[in-house]
């Protein structure tokens, strides 16, 4: 295990193991040295955001700082460019969706554009991607105007031109022809050498966005799907394979730790990556927004590259390969996580003015006041139990939007904790106002409230799913409206958790018939949630954000006592 201590404001240069030619192979060529550097999780996170770094003089500690940023991803690749001209920029998926308003007001299309300059020349699909629908992710692709939301669609430009680098994915099927929807994989061609990059969502999209977004789609195994293009990238005479996998997990070990052995064994990253096809030299992944450079075995005994960046462009990911062009092979391979430190990393003008030209079309609405908070700020991060202040607040609201009869006659309101995207606000504000824009960044995807009659025993039965999440190997804790309350206990096998269930200090009778507000994206079985698919007279309500809204301007909100959800063991 190796480690490179960072120079804060500078690029984060590490050092990788190498894979050493066989003799029986002799090069007959001088060797090409490419240059791949990858964003995972962009999330259409056009300015800096904060990130926490290893503090250089006492790794025990953190710094603080502003990282990523699309002028300073743009500056720190015309860096690496100038070292190596031979360089090809790439997406692990998640580029656009979940995003930012100054994005996200604009379809995204911003995003796109800045990344086509960037020179961006594939994205592996990520489950952000489906958002918004296969439909409006072809547009991506393709470009035009007919968008299924038109009041944002090309608005950013008259015309939108669409992506110039190709989305793949080789494991996303039309069910009914079993024909890809996208190229499995794409083949670059960079200072005479062939890099083909080949891709993969996470197989358990359809159970993280909204399941009508992907009807009609089919995600096959992404280790199976992969290896079964492999053939076919060496028969059009690959010099290089790199794997792009959306799907992705943590390690112990911090992101500037090379070659770390700490990668979770569990997690569907490492069996994907460990049953890889040998001829793929690296994977590179996403997902998980968390940063790593690791190795892991694969099915030859020999290890293997697995690194992922964080998040919203904090780190870029970067390989360095000596490749044979002669003998088709690469020679040696290095990894790094690249620091894009926004206060030092040079500005690429062209990056500006995109940014430039989106703020001053999303300012307005984003700086208008909405609320005033009774305390600086709220924070989503959740207790040991799973519940976080800004989820009280935020089921609070839906319960309020949906409480009345015409409205639905709700008495419960449970949040999925993946949509609450940020603290509102963002930094603590001593003014205590919050604007649309820091509302908008908490709840981005503008879900529609939905009510549904749930019997008590289906209730306890949604809440054990909490417990037994595929896609995210974790739990995943729903946010709860005041005078719902309920205790698990995490020593109990799954299925049997959830020890006590009450409402305004009632039990909940598992007979018995209650009103519960979720959103469309958990009403359609989202993040597992297959109960919910069961609700019956079913209604319509408020789009999420409105809801929000409407309630902080109706009630000085402050941080509660975190009492709803308790947890035993």
């Amino acid at each position: 295990m190796k480690r490179n201590f960072m120079l804060v404001g500078a690029a984060l240069a590490l050092s990788a193991c190498t894979t050493a030619p066989k003799p029986s192979q002799p090069v007959t060529a001088d060797p090409v040295n490419v240059t791949v550097v990858g964003v995972n999780d962009f999330h259409g996170n056009l300015l800096p955001t904060s990130f926490r770094i290893p503090d250089p003089a006492d790794r025990t500690k953190t710094l603080s700082i502003q990282a990523g940023g699309i002028e300073a991803i743009g500056g720190v690749l015309g860096q690496i460019r100038t070292q190596n001209p031979n360089t090809v920029f790439v997406g692990v998926g998640d580029m656009t969706g979940a995003s930012p308003l100054i994005s996200a007001l604009l379809r995204d299309e911003p995003t796109i554009k800045a990344l086509t300059q960037l020179g961006m020349q594939v994205n592996v699909l990520g489950n952000h991607e489906f958002d918004y629908g296969l439909a409006e992710l072809q547009r991506f692709q393709k470009g035009g105007c007919a968008s299924n939301d038109v009041t944002r669609a090309c608005k950013f430009e008259n015309t939108f031109a669409g992506a110039g680098f190709t989305y793949i994915a080789a494991n996303v099927v039309d069910e009914k022809t079993g024909a890809r929807v996208f190229p499995a994989y794409k083949m670059v061609t960079v200072g005479g050498a062939k890099v083909a990059f080949v891709g993969a969502v996470l197989k358990d999209t359809p159970t993280v966005v909204t399941p009508s977004g992907v009807a009609g789609l089919r995600f096959e195994d992404e280790a199976a799907a992969i290896n079964r293009a492999v053939p076919a990238l060496k028969l059009a005479g690959a010099d290089a394979i790199v794997a792009l996998v959306h799907q992705g997990s943590s390690a112990s070990d911090a992101f500037d730790i090379v070659d770390c052995q700490t990668l979770d064994s569990k997690s569907d990253i490492f069996r994907i990556a460990s049953t890889l096809d040998p001829a793929i030299s690296a994977v590179m992944t996403g997902h998980s927004h968390r940063g790593y450079n690791c190795r892991v075995p694969g099915p030859d005994g020999q290890s293997r590259i697995v690194i992922q960046g964080d998040s919203y462009g904090h780190l870029l990911q970067r390989l360095d390969l000596k490749i044979d062009t002669a003998g088709n092979r690469v020679l040696d391979i290095k990894a790094q996580n690249v620091l894009v430190d926004a206060a030092t990393a040079p500005k690429d003008p062209a990056m500006t003015a995109i940014v430039q030209k989106a703020k001053a079309i999303t300012d307005p609405a984003a700086a208008q006041v909405v609320a005033t908070l009774g305390a600086e700020q709220i924070s989503r991060t959740q207790n040991a139990a799973g519940e976080s202040a800004l989820g009280d607040v935020i089921a609070d609201s839906q319960l309020a939007a949906t409480r009345a009869p015409e409205k639905g006659g709700a008495v419960i309101a449970l949040m999925n904790p993946g949509g609450i995207r940020a603290d509102l606000p963002g930094k603590p504000n001593p003014s205590r106002t919050v604007t649309y824009g820091d509302v908008f960044t908490v709840q981005p995807f503008g879900n529609t409230l939905t009510v549904v009659t749930l019997t008590g025993a289906q209730i306890k039965a949604a809440l054990e799913q909490q417990f037994d999440n595929p896609s995210a190997g974790q739990n995943r804790i729903l946010q709860v409206s005041q005078g719902f309350a309920y205790t698990w206990d995490a020593s109990k096998p799954k299925g049997s958790k959830v020890v006590s269930i009450t409402l305004n200090g009632a039990a909940i009778d598992p007979a018995a018939s209650y009103r519960v507000t979720i959103n469309n994206f958990l009403a359609e079985g989202g993040d597992g949630f297959t109960v919910f698919t069961q609700g019956t007279n079913r209604t319509g309500g408020d789009v999420d954000l409105d809801a929000f809204q409407n309630y902080l301007k109706a009630n000085t909100v402050t941080p509660g006592p975190l009492n709803r959800i308790t947890r035993l063991n």
